[in-house]
């Protein structure tokens, strides 16, 4: 299956990352055989991948690079580098692959420590692979240190290393990054994209597919989880009853602490899922004798890892938050649609009931207020505002209305 069935929606894309990834194909043969590469050349070096959350910008930039290291024979015949089953796309969709590093934010920022090994890699001929691929799945998560050295890198690539970077948007990218890039969008894909998406690759029942794509709007990952995780579909149900929760101030109290134990909860399982292990790996490398006494001279190591799984967690739980917040936006946005009287589909018909219960019980300005609510309680947490204290913001502005 050609890698460029993972981009769900994207079929304009497609077609120009394939073509793409045809000349890019090319300009390896020629080098090879020392001739001159290709005129007039789709490719280049340093892509810029911006989407909405969920139009699946970081597949696109995995899928492109699984193409860039294609090694399928059929391409002598003409076929589209991409194949999906060949050692160079597999490696690279699955993440194994040795030319191509993939940095993504551990916490609120990527750290200049954390890309300086990556950029020095980049200027290196790849090892046994047809490109050097650095992708940037949190392009928007650059500190100034670290978009620095990226620009440093991207002004001057080597001659087979190409940049693919991800963000929200081109204002997310500092202007200097982002005009060495060649730009491609994407756009959410439509519930019904998803829903089909659900069914063929994941094997759900048509029923389910349809109500988790419905729910998440076209969010491609959030309607994946959805439709498969039972944990996620409680979670989100319990979030889906806090707007009947706040009539009074204890309410509001209690459920903004229920809502930041929840979060926190999740970040802990994804703690138990890495850490131990990662941990236990960085031990055995260090050369950790039985019984756990770790050799002289390494505290070091063990207390930068330390920090790391810290700043992951803590990134786990605003990710966890944010989703909550989405589903509440959500929520609002149907009761919105109730009051209005608009004949938009209702993304949360499982809470028809509640819904129609608060269109009745207010009006369209209060739920314009209440939607601000939570557009201001994000914004308060990207500021590093402790959670607890976002939350119960937000929660007793919902309650005033």
């Amino acid at each position: 299956m050609p890698v460029w069935d993972d981009l769900v929606g994207q079929e304009r894309l497609s077609a120009q990352l394939d073509a793409a990834a045809r000349d890019a194909d090319a300009i390896v043969t020629a080098a090879a055989a020392d001739a001159p590469p290709p005129e007039g050349s789709k490719m280049t070096h340093a892509w810029l991948f911006t989407g909405p959350p969920g139009s699946g910008r970081l597949t696109a930039a995995r899928a492109f690079a699984a193409a860039l290291q294609c090694v399928s024979p059929d391409r002598a015949l003409g076929a589209s580098p991409g194949c999906g089953f060949c050692d160079g796309c597999h490696t690279t969709l699955v993440g194994t692959h040795a030319d191509v590093s993939a940095v993504a934010a551990v916490g609120a920022e990527i750290l200049v420590r954390d890309m300086r090994d990556t950029v020095r890699k980049s200027f290196t001929s790849p090892a046994n692979g047809r490109w050097q691929v650095i992708l940037v799945e949190d392009a928007e998560r650059l500190n100034e240190k670290s978009a620095n050295a990226v620009l440093k890198a991207v002004e001057e690539p080597a001659p087979r290393t190409v940049w693919l970077l991800c963000a929200p948007s081109l204002d997310d990218v500092l202007p200097t990054i982002r005009s060495r890039c060649r730009h491609v969008s994407l756009l959410t894909p439509s519930v019904d994209a998803v829903a089909d998406m659900l069914v063929r690759r994941e094997g759900i029942e048509p029923d389910m597919a349809a109500a988790a794509a419905r729910a998440t709007q076209g969010h491609i990952d959030q309607a994946r989880r959805l439709a498969t995780d039972p944990r996620a579909r409680e979670r989100r149900a319990a979030v889906l009853k806090l707007p009947l929760r706040v009539d009074e101030v204890g309410g509001c109290l209690k459920a903004a602490q229920e809502l930041v134990d929840a979060a926190t909860e999740a970040s802990k399982q994804l703690a138990e899922e890495i850490d131990v292990k990662e941990t236990e790996e960085l031990k055995t490398a260090l050369g950790a004798v039985q019984g756990g006494r770790m050799p002289r001279g390494t505290a070091g190591v063990m207390k930068e890892l330390e920090e790391k799984q810290k700043r992951r967690r803590t990134r786990a739980q605003r990710d966890s938050l944010e989703l909550a917040l989405t589903d509440l936006t959500g929520f609002y946005r149907d009761v919105l649609v109730l009051q209005l009287g608009s004949r938009t589909a209702l993304a949360n018909t499982e809470a028809q009931d509640a819904l129609e219960r608060l269109a009745r019980g207010t009006t369209p300005e209060a739920t314009l207020r209440r939607i601000d609510a939570i557009a201001a309680c994000r914004e308060a947490l990207d500021r590093n505002v402790a959670p607890l204290l976002a939350v119960e913001a937000m929660t007793m502005a919902l309650r005033a209305g």
